[in-house]
């Protein structure tokens, strides 16, 4: 009898990392791109460089950007590790040096218990790239070549995890942004950058416990923490327990917080156990904060849950009003089609938006998108485009028209993978006529491994 091997579904397929950096120019373009449409589609996700050691996550791997820069109607691709210290330590050794979150944390690494490995979303920021991931600080990246620059710190400032999705408010150009600890406090602390680039002000914020917090939103006047039961509990470990799980029987709660408050500023509203990864947009309305999130009603997505629980690990949108005259919290399911790595216009970030798009969770094992949903908040209703059989997105990126006089007058784009043909492209959907095939496919030289969270650059 011959023992059957278990092949890691995060390394295998398209999921499977490549280890070519590459340059390419004057790519193929099937269809014809919007001449409107300048600059630099980017995109990051996990890629180790070497085989890993023991159970490898797919949130391990060590950061690659895949970028597609667009001009004239042109296209241009590279690739590029980010050389974090980690990176270069391990490239340096030729082999792996730390094991990956499934695994025991290595207390006794000469290296550190963990790597940041800047592999999960990116950000623009005072004319600065960004490279991010929530357990460390981000990386500095030039553009357009992709080369690292290296740890980014806001002049020694930051010393405190950076989060994976800053929020840029579009009027007055400050970022803001948070970082969690889960084994000591302050769990949570809060920080905002002013608009040249520089860290102005940081709050701790106090939780009972520590929490897996990785997205945040904000409106025009206020901050939103998502304080959710996946929490970490050293006492678990003593039992053979996993030390971070989600609690069914806890409340969500949801902390407002002035922007340029204080911790005794912020005030907490509870709804029923839920958890976010992430938030679309949140606004203010009246006397009311709205927030509308992919939310699913536990996760078991960095171990198993104590007990089953129903739709456990799919996402659908959501809306939450919380009522800051009388603390009412109010809710309701947005869409009934499961879909996650949501984005807007970021023209309205914080501001009231008529229009959400999200990637359309397929059916399968793994986290795999089959097209993109378009919300229409106002008149209710969505519309999907489909990528086609066999082929898997990412999340749709909103890049805005420079001439638009509409919310969603420009285009979405997302890299598309045909698990057939093994190609992948770059595809560019027209907002406006959203259920028609793409204005555009650039074909990409080589195979885009599926990843996390892109972004826009126009030129």
């Amino acid at each position: 009898m011959t023992a059957t091997i278990k092949i890691n579904p995060y390394l295998s397929g398209n999921f499977a990392p490549i280890s070519q950096e590459m340059t390419a120019n004057n790519l193929t373009v099937i269809g014809e791109i919007p001449r409107n449409l300048k600059g630099m589609f980017l995109r990051n996700g996990p890629n180790p460089q070497f085989s890993p050691i023991g159970q490898y996550h797919w949130f391990d791997g060590d950061g690659m950007i895949h970028g597609v820069q667009i001009e004239e109607g042109t296209a241009s691709y590279r690739n590029r590790f980010v050389q974090t210290p980690g990176y270069n330590l391990e490239k340096e050794a030729n082999q792996p040096l730390w094991t990956g979150m499934l695994e025991p944390p290595q207390m006794d690494n000469p290296y550190g218990p963990s790597k940041n490995t800047a592999n999960t979303a990116l950000v623009y920021h005072s004319g600065r790239l960004l490279a991010l991931w929530e357990g460390g600080e981000p990386h500095a990246l030039t553009v357009p070549e992709l080369d690292t620059l290296g740890p980014h710190t806001f002049e020694g400032k930051l010393r405190f995890p950076f989060t994976a999705h800053p929020k840029i408010d579009p009027s007055t150009g400050e970022m803001m942004f948070f970082g969690y600890s889960i084994a000591q406090p302050p769990y949570v602390q809060y920080g905002i950058i002013s608009p040249q680039g520089e860290l102005i002000k940081t709050v701790a914020i106090d939780l009972p416990i520590g929490v897996m917090m990785h997205d945040f939103a904000i409106t025009e006047n206020y901050t939103i923490f998502l304080d959710l039961p996946l929490t970490f509990r050293p006492e678990r470990m003593q039992k053979g327990e996993p030390p971070l799980q989600f609690e069914h029987n806890q409340p969500s709660r949801f902390g407002i917080l002035p922007r340029q408050g204080n911790n005794e500023d912020i005030r907490w509203f509870e709804s029923n156990a839920c958890y976010i990864f992430h938030t679309l947009n949140a606004y203010e309305e009246g006397e009311e904060i709205v927030l509308i999130a992919c939310r699913m009603t536990g996760t078991t997505v960095l171990g198993e849950a104590k007990e089953k629980i129903k739709d456990s690990d799919i996402p659908y949108l959501h809306e939450w009003r919380f009522n800051l005259k009388t603390g009412e919290v109010t809710e309701q399911s947005l869409c009934n089609v499961p879909s996650e790595f949501p984005r807007i216009n970021e023209q309205y970030t914080g501001r009231k938006n008529r229009y959400g798009y999200s990637g359309k969770m397929a059916e399968s094992s793994e986290p795999k998108f089959d097209g993109i949903v378009k919300h229409d908040f106002e008149q209710g209703g969505f519309e999907i485009h489909h990528f086609g059989p066999h082929k898997y997105g990412g999340e749709p990126i909103f890049a805005p028209n420079p001439t638009a006089e509409t919310e969603d007058d420009g285009w979405l784009l997302t890299f598309v993978h045909d698990e057939v043909s093994k190609l992948s492209e770059l595809v560019i959907i027209d907002a406006q006529d959203f259920t028609a095939s793409p204005l555009a496919k650039i074909q990409i030289p080589q195979r885009v491994p599926y990843g996390f969270h892109g972004t826009w650059l126009s030129q």
